[in-house]
């Protein structure tokens, strides 16, 4: 059967320049291990398809594969699957915000000025990093362990922990040699630059170490430790993917509520059908 597929580039207002993803449109009747062999087979680091909500309150319900697994959320699918949810259905998203169902339940998505964005979900752990795994972390990152300012565990649903390092060269310069669990790196920039952190995400892949683009649900995590702590303030602007040729930049905003919102650009690359 024919399906409506898009890829979708998240984070950048530059087509090429963020983090893609693959949406599928017409998910409903997709058995999970077709998904799956899908997922695995685009070999993006997130696929995902759009399905009808089974709560009422949800415009659409989403799936979301790695090429190796079901993830309950992530951050910039939920971005691509809103915009070519928002392209295949005819609504804008300044009518009212929409609501995606995803594995972690309701999550809100709305127009912004600097894009699509969405509510950060809440987390599943936080709290200090004990020692021991805080060394490891150094040695994968290559560092001293007296080069991290501090870390935290910043779980939302992927496992981050997040390392904070003296500035954002510093992010730059690592290169880390392994990676045994997900560790979002951030640094800030110097006042005045066109953002005020440096972010990284490094997560094991196969056996090996992966580097992300442009991590939606890092920066969603990270900016409520890094808002809560008083090391930055809202709205602020992450820039990632430097290092890895992209040109991504995270738009992070805060309710009176204290929701935090995390957007950015969203432009689609690709526009066809695929047979599944």
């Amino acid at each position: 059967m024919a399906r409506r597929i898009e890829h979708v580039d998240v984070f950048t207002t530059t087509p090429y320049r963020g983090n893609p993803v693959a949406v599928v449109l017409d998910g409903d009747g997709l058995e999970t291990e077709r998904m799956q062999r899908f997922a695995n087979w685009t070999n993006l680091s997130e696929t995902t398809f759009v399905l009808a909500p089974t709560d009422g309150r949800a415009d659409y319900r989403v799936r979301i594969f790695t090429p190796v697994q079901e993830l309950p959320f992530a951050g910039h699918p939920t971005l691509g699957t809103c915009h070519a949810w928002l392209g295949a259905s005819g609504r804008s998203a300044r009518d009212a915000d929409v609501v995606q169902e995803c594995g972690a339940g309701l999550v809100r998505v709305r127009a912004t000025p600097a894009g699509l964005a969405f509510a950060a979900p809440p987390l599943v752990r936080s709290g200090p990093v004990d020692a021991a795994l805080l060394h490891e972390i150094a040695t994968m990152l290559g560092l001293q362990r007296s080069e991290i300012v501090d870390a935290q565990w910043v779980d939302n649903g992927p496992g981050w922990v997040a390392v904070l390092l003296a500035d954002a060269d510093a992010v730059l310069a690592l290169r880390p040699s392994f990676a045994a669990l997900d560790v979002g790196v951030a640094g800030p920039h110097p006042a005045g630059a066109d953002a005020a952190f440096e972010v990284r995400a490094f997560f094991p892949k196969d056996g090996a170490l992966v580097e992300d683009p442009v991590t939606g649900s890092l920066n969603a995590s990270l900016a409520g430790w890094l808002l809560s702590s008083g090391r930055a303030t809202a709205p602020y602007v992450a820039r990632q993917g430097t290092a890895l040729g992209r040109a991504g930049r995270v738009h992070v905003s805060r309710d009176d509520d204290g929701t935090i919102w995390v957007g950015g650009g969203t432009a689609t690359c690709v526009s066809g059908q695929v047979e599944l």
